[in-house]
């Protein structure tokens, strides 16, 4: 077995900056898997991880050129 780090519910819910009942909505669906140990649920970061890459509208582009363009906009407005 991996050395998964592993997150409670509510340190899921305080790093998305959504509720409790949110997540755990989301395991009960099955969208987010976790794992049931002791007095409440755990969650893989690689878990985590699928979970919030299948929200993700579109893959990220690994090309920096918008970013110095959007920089000299601002320049430019200052």
């Amino acid at each position: 077995m991996t050395q998964d780090q592993f997150q409670t519910v509510k340190e899921v819910a305080e790093r998305l900056k959504v509720c409790e009942a949110t997540v755990r909505s989301w395991i009960r669906e099955g969208t987010l898997r976790a794992i049931d140990i002791g007095k409440g649920w755990r969650i893989a970061e690689r878990d985590l991880d699928r979970f919030l890459r299948s929200l993700e509208t579109r893959p990220r582009d690994n090309s920096d050129k918008a970013m110095p363009a959007q920089q000299n906009d601002d320049a430019d407005n200052a």
